[in-house]
């Protein structure tokens, strides 16, 4: 197991299990601290290489996931890693898609659905989750 992410630190969200998981924008530098030793990237397009493993899930700004059921099975995977892992969730500017992502995470940790895009809005970022679909991709998460 690797030393988990502080939890004060800028972007760190602590689920209500108490899993650490954080968030950021791929256009800002990478923050002071220990690197991730996983990490999702939410982009349109294939994000460069990282030093820690990493996966890509095609994902368009201000959109949804290309493929939605890959995406859930990523979700669960990044979520079952937060428990020996420093997981962190990445997109353009570390909101919408980062914040959509955060939200289903909160869903598979036990956050209701319908209360998982104000879970994240008040422990991550209260602009998280931009778009009418995103918020409903999240309260119909558990769908996928």
């Amino acid at each position: 197991m690797t030393d988990p992410w502080n939890p004060t630190d800028p972007g760190v969200l602590r689920l209500p299990s108490g899993r650490l998981v954080r968030g950021r924008g791929l256009r800002n530098p990478l923050p002071d601290g220990p690197p991730p030793t996983y990490a999702v990237h939410l982009l349109g397009k294939q994000p460069p290489e990282v030093p820690w493993e990493s996966h890509w899930l095609r994902w368009p700004d201000f959109r949804l996931p290309a493929d939605r059921a890959r995406a859930a099975e990523v979700f669960r995977d990044a979520w079952k890693r937060t428990d020996s892992d420093r997981v962190e969730f990445a997109c353009g500017g570390g909101r919408g898609r980062t914040g959509t992502a955060l939200a289903c995470l909160a869903v598979l940790d036990g956050v209701p659905p319908e209360e998982a895009v104000a879970y994240v809005r008040r422990n991550y970022d209260r602009h998280a989750v931009e778009t009418p679909w995103q918020r409903r991709y999240v309260r119909g998460f558990r769908d996928y």
